[in-house]
């Protein structure tokens, strides 16, 4: 099992449902790889930010995250204006990685507030799941449920169907 999957978030994870989800989907993806979860900071994001202060907390958001990720990561952001891919085509693209010889598969989900553009720019390939919003949380959960198919399809399991 030479497969790294992390999830490299901003912003903590609450005690729920949503956190049993993701342990559940965690436990099930490690058949297919190692699994890792990693938190950063995120910034108090109050709605009554000025643009100036969601561009700084940006930054430091950004800057936290890109210390974690090392230049042998393969990087995924989480943008809605990324891609929107199926099941297969996203499998295809993550064997495709590891192909080419990726150590980690690094997912990185920003805060409320989204990405940096620093972040983004050192982004193997940026992915949306949606044009619509997701709570950061619950995007954890659909992000391991779909990485746990992939590697199902990849490995001609049936959980894919």
């Amino acid at each position: 099992m030479g497969a790294h999957v992390r999830l490299l978030c901003a912003g903590r994870m609450k005690r729920g449902p949503l956190r049993g989800a993701c342990d559940t989907y965690a436990r099930m993806l490690t058949k297919y790889a190692r699994v890792s979860i990693e938190e950063v900071e995120d910034e108090r994001a109050p709605d009554s930010l000025s643009e100036a202060q969601v561009r700084e907390a940006l930054a430091k958001e950004g800057e936290r995250l890109l210390k974690r990720i090392p230049p042998s990561d393969a990087v995924i952001a989480l943008c809605i204006d990324g891609a929107e891919v199926d099941s297969p085509a996203l499998a295809q693209r993550l064997g495709g990685f590891m192909t080419r010889g990726a150590s980690r598969l690094t997912f990185v989900i920003g805060s409320s507030l989204g990405l940096h553009e620093a972040v983004l720019a050192r982004a193997d390939w940026k992915l949306s799941f949606s044009k619509m919003t997701f709570p950061h949380q619950l995007m954890r959960v659909l992000v391991l449920e779909q990485v746990f198919r992939a590697f199902s399809i990849l490995a001609g399991a049936p959980y894919h169907k």
